[in-house]
């Protein structure tokens, strides 16, 4: 098979350019996919939105012990952490919906994101909206989100937080995008400092 000119990387492919990362971290039925799609919408340029539960939804269904599954579970997550930072790496720009969670989320995103910019987002919602949300939405796994509310801002560095009980995502996103434009991020240096 011959690759002719029309297969060969453009100019405007920017290789060579990292791409940017909005991380977006909540708990399950925080509002982040909703607030990822607003993004998605309104940023300039091409965004791609990648999100943690998809990578779950597409691992076979197998029957397993909770052993078992805990491997397969964090080799997924960590997976997850290196699609993100390829895309990024080939110069995409990444909007990321993710439940950072347990401390070992937190090191791998912080070491597996080295050298590229990372804007950190805080999105929080009271565990009573949570799981009045979960019930409604008859797709959720009922107390996930008060199993993930105590962890999932344990440590306490964003470069924005917003709320999606009293602010909509098309409010979140603006407020996101506000601070996108307003300089580099410093939450992920930060927390590589303590």
């Amino acid at each position: 098979m011959s690759i002719t000119a029309s297969h060969e990387l453009t100019p405007e492919t920017n290789i060579g350019r990292p791409g940017r990362l909005i991380l977006l971290n909540g708990t399950s039925s925080s509002g982040k996919s909703s607030i990822a799609a607003e993004l998605l919408g309104s940023l300039d340029g091409t965004w791609f939105h990648l999100a943690i539960d998809q990578f779950h939804r597409i691992r076979a269904k197998r029957e397993m012990s909770d052993e078992a599954f805990l491997s397969v579970f964090q080799r997924t997550v960590l997976g997850f952490h290196r699609a993100v930072a390829g895309m990024a790496a080939a110069g995409n720009d990444v909007v990321v919906d993710h439940i950072v969670g347990e401390r070992w989320r937190l090191a791998d995103c912080l070491t597996v994101f080295g050298g590229l910019q990372v804007l950190f987002v805080g999105v929080r919602c009271s565990l009573p909206e949570l799981e009045r949300r979960e019930r409604e939405r008859g797709n959720r796994t009922i107390g996930r989100a008060a199993a993930q509310f105590p962890i999932v801002h344990q440590h306490g560095v964003y470069d924005v937080e917003v709320d999606s009980e009293h602010s909509t995502p098309a409010e979140c996103a603006a407020m996101i995008r506000d601070r996108l434009d307003a300089g580099a991020p410093t939450a992920f240096d930060r927390l590589r400092a303590i």
